[in-house]
This record gives C-alpha cells, structure tokens and sequence, in this order.
C-alpha cells in the first residue's frame, strides 16, 4: 500500500518526527509512505488545511496514493477539508483506540491527527501506537464480531451515497480556484511521487493542466 505524508503549515515543523516515526511502524509491514510535505517549517511551499484536502483528494482518486495520513492543530479541520471530496473517506483519529475502530469499523482511506493539541510528553509515542492500530489488519474487518456484517453493509452504503453527493475530481480541480489548487500541488516532492505513481490519465492530464 502507498501511505502518503500530507502536513499544512502549523505542523510543518512536525514533518520529520512524523515521517520517520510512519515510516519506522508500516515499512515492516510492506507499505511505502510518500512524504508529500509541508517538510519543515520553513518549507517555501506552504499549505492550507483546506489544500491537504486537495492534495489528499488528487493522491486518492488518480490512484497514486492508497492511504493518506494528513491533519493540523485539532485534525478536525483536516478531516473536515478531505471529506469535501469524492472518494475520500476521512477519520479524525486521536488516539489508538481511535485508528482500529476506524480502520475496522469504518474502512476509511485518510486520517487526520492532531498534531498540536494534547500532543505533549510522550506524544510521539502516541502517534507510534496510532499507526500501529491504523494499519495491523486489513481495514473494514468490523467490530465487535456480531457487528461486522451491518458495519461493512453501511460503509458500501456510504460508498454509493458519496458517488450521487460529491462530483468528480476533474470537475472540482476545473472550477475551484486555480491558486488554490496550484499551492496545495506545489512542493519540491509532488511531481516526481505523484506522475510516478498516478494510475488515471485523465487526472495526470488535468493536474498538467493545473500546473502549466
């Protein structure tokens, strides 16, 4: 699975501790994680919560991205702004309790963390266990036992609910503002990760034209 690494600008400083500690818990378990940045605080690059939904849509829907782990002070806005897209399926997640139930429960494709608020002593060790319980099992499994069949009913219920909500992402990267969408896929990373990676022509082609 490709996890990509999306940070806005009050967590930028973050990067490093966040990269490395993803990257310690899910390289053993045969995933590749895609540092799109902000990669520190004084990344040139800076990005809205609202553009880590961008990017983290664009990753999602073309394909280059399996998973993306994104957030920002509370995480609530991150997962706020991903879940303004189609095929985006965003949990706010504090805690390891909090990554298995969505993983299992939910089956969702993006976390957003909060990166400032209670994260103090010991919240890098925090953030290890969350990783760990995002990413033990396949998701969607369900929890408890007896609740898996209505659990995984309701998630492709969702699925099909979100397809007659949300339009799709070419559509959406035409008509929303074209600094918007060029600053939340600017970065010295997006290009050689995302063009490598892409699986949808049509999205490569769109984000071309985004970036000309």
């Amino acid at each position: 699975m490709k996890i990509a690494l999306v940070q806005e600008n009050s967590q930028a400083a973050k990067n490093e501790l966040i990269y490395t500690t993803l990257k310690k818990v899910v390289e053993p378990m045969g995933h590749e994680v895609y540092n799109y940045g902000m990669h520190s605080a004084e990344d040139p690059h800076s990005r809205t919560y609202v553009q880590n939904g961008i990017l983290a849509a664009v990753l999602l829907n073309s394909g280059a991205a399996d998973y993306v782990i994104t957030g920002c002070g509370t995480g609530q806005g991150a997962m706020l702004a991903c879940n303004s897209f189609p095929k985006v399926l965003c949990g706010h997640i504090a805690t390891p309790l909090d990554a298995y139930l969505f993983s299992q429960v939910n089956d969702g494709n993006c976390a957003a963390i909060p990166f400032a608020q209670n994260f103090g002593w010991g919240g890098e060790l925090n953030l290890q266990y969350t990783f760990e319980k995002l990413f033990c099992a396949p998701g969607g499994g369900g929890y408890p036992p007896e609740r898996v069949e209505p659990e995984q009913r309701n998630k492709k219920i969702l699925d099909k609910v979100k397809e007659v909500t949300h339009t799709d992402i070419i559509s959406i990267l035409k008509n929303l503002d074209r600094e918007l969408v060029k600053g939340a896929l600017a970065g010295e990373t997006f290009q050689e990760y995302f063009f490598a990676n892409c699986k949808c022509d049509e999205i490569a082609s769109a984000v071309k034209e985004v970036l000309a």
